[in-house]
């Protein structure tokens, strides 16, 4: 896209999708309004490309900065990759193990796990998607982006035994496992750097903890009517719920569409 006017950051879940996990007509037409005023949409999320194909597809939108800020893709091409190591991984799944916990990898063509159990079919059934295929194959000549970690408890021991990890809990069953200080907030700012982006105006829209970081590093920060407490105190203006038509009425306020 040339002539970028904006550009706008949207979280999935509670934000950009609807109760279903679905992308409305409404979204689509919306999207497809933004490009026309030449403002550049982007997907931020912790979840990875294979997962947001569909919704990619259904929105009209083919740039994204997924896994929390370690992959970023503009136009469907990859521009920014955050890789762990084969020593990271490692010492990740035998701590995991450790405490009985399951492990799943991520990078942005495949998902795959350690195991399965009642936890990991739950964890992956909370955003509407199946668990990952199992593979013990090595991991050493395996690209992971982004692991996660499949528990109820156990976040005090990640944190205390991996000062070199960010841990987001988003759900009741998983912890998204990145590198230290790396979140959405960084990813906006590894797309203008990479893309070398004119200084235009930001905008970011969310629900979640893991939206605070995208709200730090974005001019226009818009939460989501049913967005946590946290988020709302921290925002520049509040929408209706993403249910009840937010994400329109937040960009017809700004005068984006």
């Amino acid at each position: 896209m040339k002539n970028i006017q904006a550009v706008t950051f949207f979280d999935l879940d509670g934000t950009l999708l609807d109760h279903k996990s679905q992308i409305t007509p409404e979204i689509t037409n919306a999207i497809q309004a933004l490009k026309n005023n030449n403002i550049l949409p982007l997907i931020a999320t912790g979840r990875t490309v294979v997962e947001i194909e569909h919704i990619m597809k259904a929105s009209g939108i083919d740039s994204a900065i997924v896994m929390n800020g370690q992959f970023i893709q503009v136009e469907g091409k990859k521009v920014y990759s955050d890789e762990f190591t084969y020593e990271e991984c490692l010492k990740m799944y035998e701590q995991v193990k450790s405490l009985g916990h399951e492990l799943s990898f991520y990078n942005d063509q495949q998902i795959w796990c350690s195991g399965h159990n009642d936890i990991v079919t739950n964890a992956y059934a909370f955003i509407h998607s199946q668990a990952p295929v199992i593979d013990h194959s090595s991991l050493k000549d395996k690209t992971v982006n982004m692991m996660l970690v499949l528990s109820e408890d156990g976040d005090e021991h990640y944190l205390k035994h991996f000062p070199e990890m960010t841990f987001y809990r988003n759900g009741p069953y998983s912890i998204d496992t990145v590198r230290k200080g790396v979140s959405k907030g960084t990813g906006v700012q590894n797309l203008f750097k990479t893309l070398d982006l004119p200084n235009v105006p930001t905008f970011a829209f969310g629900d979640g903890i893991n939206d605070l970081a995208l709200f730090e590093a974005c001019d226009n920060k818009i939460a989501m009517g049913n967005a946590r407490k946290e988020l709302k105190e921290r925002s520049s203006f509040i929408t209706k719920k993403n249910t009840e038509g937010g994400i329109v009425h937040a960009l017809k306020h700004f005068d984006l569409i």
